[in-house]
């Protein structure tokens, strides 16, 4: 791109990743050993929220900027590491059982101090089922978001701050979403009862603490390049992007993002051995290999902004229902059908 843009770059195909799902399990049908659960990811999420509660209580005495700064270089990892383990529990790539994962997915959100998981599931799997679809696809700005952003470092940086709040104004654009059901008041009332007891018991600072943490785990720190890394376009027409450096230790590998669009249904652990066995599909496309440098790069480089997307009307066959997750995995079910044939 040479110039700043004011329209997301529009595509006649289909979402990209049917294909080569199929030319891969065709080329190493091994691959799909790959797939399943891992039930141990629940203590890493457990751990994660006793040490972030820990945190906070421990740190419910010290004055504001040493609580804002334990949050951009500790809360903040913790926070993401939760948010990929809610993405784990979204995909049902933890516990058999839909009511475990979405329990557990809920219980990753209470250092949020924000209820997220339930109505990331909902849209979440939407977004892998519609990638791309302006109207149901989450993940894409809304044009008025992206107009009043614009290109500049301060409205990106601005954008970045304040992620989680543009992202909660999103919804009434999915109108083929439901965005009510007695799972998201299960999640509200959760985190609105543990907000309550940790700021009655442990003081106004132990929540600033998990908010700090919250906001600069998806927005205004390196760790906000994540959002960025996924599915902007820093090499068009080239729509999905990986993360190959070295915070994918600390962040559950949820930099391979190409490999989990392709197959969905493999856990954490074991997404880099897609890239080992089947190399030639990953390695010739564009990746990252620093957050850091993605961010500066985002904030500061006027041809990226929230434009920096592409929208698309084919859907594959597939046709939007109300229902939370029906839609992925009919979209599951076509992409391993037609891999299979």
């Amino acid at each position: 791109m040479s110039k700043p843009v004011a329209d997301f770059l529009q595509s006649s195909s289909e979402e990209p990743h049917i294909q080569r799902t199929k030319d891969i399990i065709k080329k190493y049908p091994e691959i799909k050993k790959l797939m399943g659960r891992n039930p141990n990811t629940f203590w890493y999420a457990l751990v994660i929220v006793v040490f972030q509660i820990g945190m906070a209580i421990f740190l419910k005495d010290q004055p504001w900027w040493m609580i804002v700064l334990s949050a951009f270089c500790i809360g903040a990892f913790a926070n993401h590491g939760l948010f990929v383990l809610i993405h784990e529990f979204t995909h049902n790539m933890v516990f058999k059982s839909r009511i475990a994962n979405l329990w557990c997915g809920i219980m990753c959100d209470l250092p949020n101090g924000f209820p997220s998981s339930v109505s990331f599931r909902k849209y979440h799997l939407k977004h892998h089922a519609f990638q791309g679809h302006h109207d149901i696809d989450a993940d894409i700005a809304s044009y008025w978001e992206a107009k009043l952003i614009g290109s500049n470092f301060i409205g990106k940086s601005f954008w970045l701050m304040f992620f989680p709040v543009f992202q909660a104004l999103r919804p009434p654009r999915l109108k083929a979403i439901q965005f009510q059901s007695s799972w998201v008041w299960v999640n509200l009332l959760t985190l609105v009862a543990f907000d309550i007891a940790l700021i009655y018991f442990f003081g106004p600072m132990a929540f600033l603490y998990l908010m700090a943490s919250f906001f600069f785990s998806v927005g205004f720190h390196p760790l906000g390049a994540r959002w960025i890394q996924e599915h902007f376009l820093v090499a068009p027409p080239q729509e999905t992007y990986s993360y190959y450096g070295p915070l994918n230790k600390l962040a559950f590998n949820v930099g391979y993002h190409n490999e989990h669009h392709d197959f969905s249904f493999v856990p954490w652990n074991n997404l880099p051995k897609i890239r080992e066995i089947a190399p030639e599909y990953y390695n010739t496309l564009v990746y990252h290999e620093s957050w850091t440098k993605l961010w500066l790069k985002f904030i500061f480089d006027k041809e990226l902004s929230l434009f920096s997307r592409i929208i698309r009307s084919d859907k594959g066959g597939l046709q939007v229902t109300k229902g939370s997750e029906s839609d992925f995995f009919k979209g599951m079910q076509t992409k391993e059908s037609i891999a299979t044939a």
